[in-house]
């Protein structure tokens, strides 16, 4: 039995998710992508964030 997640090909035509954001008169466009060998959750990232301020605190 093969235990290995299936996983999709990414389409070429596929673009990661943006973000658009107009502060004074200067739009920002931020694209937003995950690396797919990340061993660190994006719970894990925050909390460790968190951890980190708290700690300068």
């Amino acid at each position: 039995m093969n235990n290995t997640p299936n996983q999709q090909p990414i389409p070429e035509t596929d673009t990661p998710p943006c973000v658009r954001k107009t502060i004074d008169k200067t739009t920002y466009l931020v694209r937003i992508h995950f690396s797919e060998t990340a061993k660190e959750t994006l719970q894990d990232k925050i909390l460790r964030l968190l951890r980190e301020e708290v700690r300068k605190m």
